[in-house]
Formats: C-alpha cells, sequence, structure tokens
C-alpha cells in the first residue's frame, strides 16, 4: 500500500548532555512524539557541530566531547505536529536547555502497512 500527501517535518537541535530529571532530553521528546501518537521519530548524532556559544564539539579523538550534536526528526500530519508543539516547548522549559526546532511541509511517500491493519 503507498501513501502520499503532504506532511510536516520537524528537526530538533539538541545536545547529547541535555538532561530532564536525570534522562536525557532527546530521549523525553521521542518518547513524548510517541505518547502523542506521532508515526515516529529518528535521533541521529552527529560527529561536529557547535550551537549558539560557538564552542565546537567533535567526535575527533583528540578532542572526545560528552555534548555531541543530535537531531530528532518527526514526520506527520501538519495538525498532528502542531498539537505536539506545546508538549515539546514544556520539554524544553523543564529541561532548562537550549535547543532549536525547524519546520518544513514536506511532501511524504509511504510503503507497506501500518501494524493492525490489513
Amino acid at each position: 500500500m503507498e501513501i502520499t500527501g503532504e506532511a510536516k517535518l520537524i528537526r530538533i537541535f539538541v545536545g547529547e548532555s541535555d538532561m530532564l530529571h536525570h534522562i536525557p532530553v532527546y530521549e523525553k521528546i521521542v518518547l513524548a512524539a510517541r505518547e502523542a501518537g506521532l508515526a515516529g521519530a529518528t535521533v541521529f548524532k552527529g560527529i561536529m557541530g557547535f550551537g549558539r556559544n560557538s564552542r565546537i564539539h567533535t567526535a575527533k579523538i583528540l578532542r572526545l566531547s560528552e555534548d555531541m550534536p543530535l537531531v530528532i526528526e518527526i514526520v506527520d500530519e501538519t495538525n498532528k505536529i502542531e498539537k505536539f508543539l506545546p508538549v515539546l516547548h514544556e520539554l524544553f522549559e523543564n529541561a532548562n536547555c537550549g535547543g532549536l526546532v525547524t519546520m518544513e511541509k514536506v511532501e511524504i511517500i509511504t510503503y507497506g502497512k501500518r501494524v493492525g491493519t490489513k
């Protein structure tokens, strides 16, 4: 089965060491997305980057960083993504950490069937 259509992609940039109650913020975001019934979330680990303070984070052997950049991507219907934004806002407020969220319209093509469908 093929499903096509317009959707929204949010990209969330966080640091690997950002925590909320001793749990990584990226993990909290993925679990919250799942709880909100979003289609899926993927976390990517960067090998080099810098953020607002311009401090370089790198995976080079001589400059090991414990705060590597992470990107979480979530794609779903526009209304579902927009309903998730306040949850995301609350997570960042409670974690008292920095982050960046980008959003864009995307065209999706999905193949296969969802669990529980025939």
